[in-house]
């Protein structure tokens, strides 16, 4: 990263990567996200005062690694929508043919994402399912991109993701400062093509990307 960007607030480095109506729209999920967590747990409340760079910068870095050619991408475990719905708001500007879809299995979370997705015209789709590993889903899967934060050790993760792959797809997951422990925990279990980018946002964190998934 350049020193003089590190500098920069958050909300004003993502306002020189995007279109104005793409930052109308993170700062319309920005408000929403505040106004429903005071109600549920959608993020740490210590968090909050920086929300911009632990959460929104944070996830916004995740389509940055989009295929040009994406057309499918399914978000694991997505909460407050973080990375799913940023991503998704973010796709609207630089993949329009794309849809998210968004796994959460908390009723009250859901709801959260499903008004998101209608107040700010998001091409995107909650399933309300609890994953389990090597579970097949309830839903169409073959998915171009499978992304996740914060939900799993990477091995778990991966058992998760690899049903809902399709042939050639790539997860997107990030990890934090044990995320070199993770990577040799899973190795034992599975065969990939793994690339490891350090994070914008977060020291010793780093963005997973891990294609050709295969049971060892």
């Amino acid at each position: 990263m350049d020193l003089r960007e590190a500098v920069i607030e958050p909300r004003d480095r993502l306002a020189g990567r995007v279109s104005r109506e793409t930052l109308d729209r993170l700062d319309a999920y920005a408000a929403l996200l505040l106004k429903w967590n005071r109600r549920i747990n959608l993020i740490a409340r210590s968090t909050v005062d920086d929300l911009w760079r632990r959460h929104i910068l944070d996830s916004a870095q995740f389509a940055k690694h989009a295929p040009p050619d994406l057309r499918r991408w399914a978000d694991i475990g997505s909460g407050a929508g973080l990375p799913g719905l940023i991503v998704a708001i973010c796709l609207k500007e630089t993949h329009p043919a794309a849809r998210v879809t968004l796994v959460e299995k908390d009723e009250r979370k859901a709801a959260f994402l499903a008004e998101v997705v209608a107040s700010l015209d998001l091409d995107a789709e909650i399933q309300r399912v609890r994953l389990a590993p090597d579970m097949r889903p309830p839903f169409e899967a073959n998915f171009d991109v499978v992304s996740a934060r914060a939900v799993a050790p990477l091995a778990e993760l991966l058992s998760l993701a690899a049903p809902l792959l399709a042939p050639g797809g790539l997860c997107i997951l990030a990890k934090g400062r044990s995320s070199a422990v993770e990577i040799e925990e899973a190795i034992r279990l599975w065969r990939m093509n793994l690339i490891s980018v350090d994070s914008e946002t977060e020291r010793d964190s780093v963005i997973l990307k891990v294609e050709g998934l295969q049971r060892v």
